[in-house]
């Protein structure tokens, strides 16, 4: 049996994340108060029910705080489980509370950012020793759906490597596991003809890797990642984070990630692509 907790920051996307589960065959349900995980486990196993979410959050207040307790209560059951944390920035979040004029659960007779920062000082404990971390501050529902699916969708608890690409100038990520700057490779932003395209476009490929600096720079990459993921699996770790930043997050940086990605897919890694800051 697979066990799912998914969790994280109200507003980052813990919904559609149940609703993708349940589309790839999990039995989920939301809000369940964390007492009630043990019985829940139970049914499961009794009822053959082989792959289950659950979603808990803040909603669960006392209980939530009691999450890791009972889970490792429940998993006498003899069931594994993965938790699954959604994360999105505070800006991200201030955005989404004010186009859909939700009230967030801890800003009650407060101002939002005060209630954002409550909640992500409550979770800090649970992000920690969560097995996947998934940032929906620039994702589409349609590429989350597609990490959903990367995760979950086989069963194989194997390693998850995150490529994100991104523009310094615009602040650098804060979940990255391995960050490299690649501001040294000439910049297509000063060729007229390559300013309004992106690292997507053939043009702007052929441009950053027509440069030694650039192919020597990805060859190393590629070395370092190759001597360093299969000692990450060895080491039980389930989600890597390996983010390339240029000055403006569009060019260098999104050519030399789709690069990686491509190289790692080809050894069998599973991997997730995210050009974060390319339509800014």
């Amino acid at each position: 049996m697979r066990f799912v907790i998914v969790t994280g920051m109200s507003g980052a996307g813990k919904s559609l994340a149940l609703k993708y589960l349940e589309d790839i065959g999990y039995y989920c349900v939301d809000n369940l108060p964390t007492p009630l995980i043990d019985s829940f486990f139970k049914v499961c196993v009794d009822s053959g029910i082989d792959k289950a979410a659950i979603g808990a959050d803040i909603r669960g207040r006392q209980f939530f705080q009691e999450l890791r307790t009972n889970l490792d209560a429940a998993a006498k059951h003899g069931v594994g489980y993965d938790i699954l944390f959604l994360d999105c920035t505070a800006e991200a979040l201030l955005n989404r509370y004010k186009e859909t004029r939700r009230e967030h659960p801890l800003a009650v007779g407060k101002r939002l950012e005060e209630g954002i920062r409550l909640e992500r000082e409550m979770l800090a404990n649970i992000k920690e020793s969560a097995n996947y971390v998934i940032d929906t501050t620039s994702l589409l529902t349609k590429q989350l759906k597609e990490q959903i699916n990367s995760i979950f969708a086989n069963g194989n608890n194997g390693l998850l490597v995150n490529i994100l690409s991104f523009g310094f100038k615009y602040g650098a990520p804060n979940d990255a596991d391995m960050l490299f700057g690649v501001r040294f490779i000439p910049i297509p932003f000063y060729e007229s003809e390559l300013r309004d395209l992106n690292g997507k476009d053939a043009p702007v490929k052929n441009f950053v890797m027509s440069h030694e600096v650039s192919i020597e720079f990805l060859t190393k990459l590629k070395e370092m990642a190759e001597f360093l993921l299969p000692n990450f699996v060895d080491e039980g770790k389930s989600q890597l984070v390996i983010s390339i930043g240029c000055t403006g997050g569009k060019h260098r940086s999104v050519t030399l990630s789709s690069e990686l990605y491509q190289y790692l897919q080809q050894l069998g890694y599973k991997c997730n692509l995210t050009h974060r800051d390319i339509n800014r």
